[in-house]
């Protein structure tokens, strides 16, 4: 990453925090190069299982005419977040799938970090672009498809107004959404 994007990816991702000098400052001479940022103001996380967020992420780089959005791995926790553009009406549903918005804050190493148990896949580019949640919802459809039929089992994920289903037994289903951002029943 070239020193001038650097700084434009660090400023941009700094001013999600409550004191963006600290915030640069814990990345470029910290003890551990990671800072608390907030969700919900600029951007927020979609926090998706790492065997389903690591094929997401490479099908979305794979895709032509598409520059992704920030992606960021912890290694620790198992899980890949994608940043999207703050939705407060949104909501996703899916197995092990978390969407972080407004009081909710993630720990993120400087946009240059790409080694280590918290590293970007895909660091911001400082210009302010993130994933397209359309994009996003299809890509998460598609790749929890093939790890449903590789693995035997539903991992599935959506975009929208949807919720999960009771069913006649008074437990709680998850809906199986399709493209459109609407549901069947499982």
């Amino acid at each position: 990453m070239a020193l001038t994007q650097w700084t434009r990816s660090m400023e941009w991702l700094a001013a999600a925090s409550e004191d963006p000098g600290a915030c640069k400052q814990e990345w470029q001479n910290g003890d551990t190069g990671v800072a608390l940022l907030e969700a919900g103001r600029f951007w927020d996380v979609l926090v998706v299982p790492e065997q389903l967020g690591l094929r997401v992420a490479d099908l979305l780089e794979e895709l032509p005419l598409l520059d992704p959005g920030p992606c960021l791995l912890d290694a620790r926790r198992r899980h890949v977040g994608f940043l999207l553009p703050p939705e407060p009406q949104t909501v996703w549903i899916g197995t092990g799938v978390r969407l972080l918005g407004a009081g909710t804050w993630i720990a993120a190493p400087a946009p240059h970090c790409r080694w280590g148990a918290l590293r970007w896949l895909v660091p911001p580019d400082g210009t302010g672009s993130l994933h397209m949640p359309e994009v996003l919802e299809v890509a998460l459809q598609r790749c929890a498809g093939e790890l449903s039929r590789l693995q035997g089992q539903c991992t599935t994920a959506a975009h929208g107004q949807n919720v999960p289903v009771e069913t006649p037994a008074g437990r709680l289903t998850p809906v199986r959404p399709y493209a459109s951002g609407g549901r069947v029943r499982p």
